[in-house]
């Protein structure tokens, strides 16, 4: 299986919903994904295996001083084989000129598989978000990860 990663767009919207849908509590509605794919400051990145199907999704918003990965999901049948990771290391390698920003996310504190990967592509812990997800008022971890040149970054991901 070969995956391919380019932006979304509304055609995908379908896709990114059943994803969503399978993988959250509370899942975003699809304005929100409407809203976010229309923000200029804003960048949506696809999975696609074989060049078709959508197997997973991160979005991520540009503030003044990080980007924001809000909402990254793989499909539950395809989890595990390093999609997620793909996706992410994509979204630095596009916003690497952008040297000014590093990147922040929030994870439930009990998500212990995400932490991992986060940590393992360098995101720190930074702080407690109490109460912050709406389902269960569980606690949110807030995770930091500062910018890398580009450069540095294709020699990370060359040597992982």
């Amino acid at each position: 299986m070969s995956i391919e990663v380019r932006r979304l767009d509304v055609h995908d919207l379908d896709g990114v919903e059943t994803i969503e849908r399978a993988s959250y509590p509370t899942p975003w509605s699809r304005s929100m994904f409407v809203a976010e794919l229309r923000k200029p400051s804003a960048l949506a990145l696809g999975a696609y295996a074989d060049t078709e199907e959508l197997v997973a999704y991160a979005f991520a918003s540009r503030y003044v001083d990080a980007w924001h990965v809000m909402n990254v999901a793989v499909a539950p049948e395809f989890r595990r084989r390093g999609i997620a990771t793909l996706l992410l290391e994509r979204l630095f390698e596009v916003t690497a000129g952008d040297q000014r920003r590093g990147y922040t996310l929030e994870v439930r504190v009990s998500n212990h598989d995400a932490i991992r990967l986060y940590e393992k592509l360098g995101f720190e812990a930074r702080g407690i978000r109490r109460g912050y997800y709406t389902d269960n008022r569980e606690d949110a971890l807030i995770m930091w990860r500062e910018a890398v040149p580009a450069d540095a970054e294709r020699a990370r991901s060359e040597a992982t």
